[in-house]
């Protein structure tokens, strides 16, 4: 299911799969710190919307046992969720709609070639 996402998100995403770090933080090594700092967490993130192409999604964090969910790009949300090794949920309907097969890809540069 193909997002389309800018290059600095792309690359705190690469660098969170590969568990890589950088000499500084970059924003999404930031906001865990400050999470983890305040005592919270990342519980979840729901890609739940698709509009005009846009894909929406929902952040769900917690600090002692309040949970507040927070609109956020979906780039963003992975970037955290894999960080925080939390759920990545996509909305049925979404995933159904949105989903490609793997030769449609057949050409399609990797990020790794980019970087």
């Amino acid at each position: 299911m193909p997002i389309y996402i800018g290059h600095l998100e792309a690359l705190s995403i690469n660098n969170a799969l590969n568990s890589e770090t950088t000499p500084r933080p970059m924003t999404h090594d930031l906001l865990m710190s400050i999470l983890s700092r305040m005592e919270g967490k990342v519980e979840s993130v729901f890609i739940d919307e698709k509009t005009e192409g846009v894909f929406f999604a929902r952040l769900t964090l917690s600090k002692n046992d309040v949970k507040m969910e927070f609109d956020a790009r979906p780039s963003d949300c992975i970037a955290l969720a894999l960080r925080a090794d939390v759920p990545i949920n996509i909305k049925d309907e979404i995933l159904e709609n949105d989903t490609i097969s793997p030769d449609k890809l057949d050409g399609a540069k990797s990020f790794e070639s980019l970087l």
